[in-house]
């Protein structure tokens, strides 16, 4: 009559269900000694039965075929398998009469055919509550992702709000990560660039991880970060906050597309370099050093990429400096002047206003226009005339146009009409030149 004590909890987290199995084994052991039961081993384990592959499950079967034991107690029938595999194994062992005995404080069973149908249901009960479950809380994910929440571990730069079940931005993770975004939209940082600057001022994931290459490739592209959810290959809107507008997201896809993983050039620092185009043949300006009467100049010259070029001649640096400084004359413009345009933009203020009004009505219609879109594309996936890859691409597209008008009209709110801060700017700029010549 030599029995094992099996026991389990569902999680393998050490803070959670953490009396569990230390309420089975004292049970346990007050029913065996109360029904004279003689416990020759015990096997404990934290994982789920949901899947085949318990190592402590298989090493108890092995116990019993190798003959030291030839019955189990356990608490419920649950606690031994919740998948067919399993449950079959134990019932196959008592055919064979490698197991002669099953027992459990709440549950009867004996190796009769009677007994055994029972375990079958038990066992088949056990599937259905996980099977079951695991339904439900898909069906709450989704719920949840329909209404704006985000249902799994928030990326870097965001935080798991315990309390409301949402997603908070983390205080100080979010501005690394805008920094990553808007490093990256210049072209200048590769991949593996952007991963040392992580390490370097201390960005890392939520788990206390370095931020890898991968990993900055991947939160580049995750529109999460300007206010869409990728769920299962489909689009949702989010009630987060977004980190990233949608003008600076698009720009690290094209800087992506264009560029891949850009490669790092070390140039010399020439002064000049990258401001100029060929006026003959439209190829890029270089510059190179050239010793010549006792010391060493800077000369700029055509990289003649596209082929023979009629400019055959280098330029001197100050000779360049020299037509800058022409260029610059051109078209500066007197701090006097600046002063006198801005005041006459000023004056343009409330004509501007209710210019950006009339655009902003414009916006506002496109953006109901997009709403209405989706609804039709969602009648029409429910009518099956898509497939769930179609509608998720059109989806996708459109869901990304409603952000782009969204952010479009919040700034004509804010900013006013779009030419009028330009154009100050523009202003700003020629009194720069200005000060250039000097």
């Amino acid at each position: 009559m030599r029995y094992v004590i099996y026991a389990r909890k569902s999680t393998e987290d050490d803070d959670r269900q953490i009396l569990s199995i230390e309420a089975q084994l004292v049970e346990l052991q007050e029913f065996a000694a109360k029904e004279k039961l003689e416990i020759v081993a015990s096997f404990q384990e934290a994982k789920t039965a949901k899947e085949p592959g318990r190592i402590k499950f298989a090493e108890m079967l092995s116990f019993l075929e190798k003959g030291k034991a030839e019955r189990i107690l356990s608490w419920h029938p649950d606690r031994l398998a919740r998948n067919s595999v399993d449950g079959g194994k134990i019932i196959h062992m008592i055919d064979k009469g490698l197991i002669r005995s099953l027992k459990f404080p709440t549950f009867w069973c004996e190796p009769t055919p009677q007994g055994l149908f029972m375990l079958n249901i038990a066992f088949g009960q056990s599937k259905y509550y996980v099977d079951n479950l695991r339904e439900n809380v898909k069906r709450g994910l989704r719920q949840k992702i329909r209404n704006g929440v985000w249902p799994s571990w928030a990326p870097v730069g965001y935080l798991n709000n315990a309390k409301t079940r949402g997603i908070d931005v983390d205080k100080e993770k979010a501005p690394k990560v805008r920094k990553l975004f808007e490093m990256y939209s210049t072209g200048s940082y590769t991949f593996i660039s952007l991963a040392n600057w992580c390490k370097e001022n201390g960005l890392r994931g939520n788990l206390g991880k370095e931020i890898s290459v991968s990993n900055v490739q991947h939160i580049l592209q995750n529109p999460f970060y300007f206010g869409l959810m990728r769920y299962r290959g489909e689009i949702f809107e989010g009630t987060h906050e977004p980190l990233v507008s949608k003008k600076l997201f698009d720009l690290c896809q094209e800087v992506m597309a264009k560029r891949g993983r850009v490669q790092e050039v070390k140039k010399h620092r020439f002064s000049f370099l990258g401001l100029m185009k060929c006026a003959s043949c439209g190829c890029s300006i270089t510059a190179q050093y050239a010793k010549g009467n006792g010391g060493i100049y800077t000369y700029y010259r055509c990289t003649k990429k596209k082929g023979v070029c009629q400019e055959k001649h280098y330029i001197q640096e100050n000779e360049l400096a020299a037509q800058i400084k022409t260029l610059l004359q051109k078209v500066s413009l007197s701090s006097h002047d600046t002063k006198k345009v801005l005041a006459a933009l000023d004056n343009e203020q409330e004509k501007a206003k209710q210019e950006a009004q009339d655009k902003v009505d414009i916006l506002k219609n496109q953006l109901a226009q997009n709403e209405t879109k989706l609804q039709k594309l969602l009648d029409v996936y429910l009518d099956n005339a898509l497939t769930q890859q179609e509608y998720a691409t059109k989806k996708e597209k459109f869901m990304s146009e409603k952000i782009r008008l969204a952010e479009k009209i919040t700034d004509f709110e804010q900013k006013g009409l779009s030419w009028l801060e330009p154009a100050r700017e523009f202003v700003l700029s020629l009194n720069q030149a200005e000060n250039l010549l000097s």
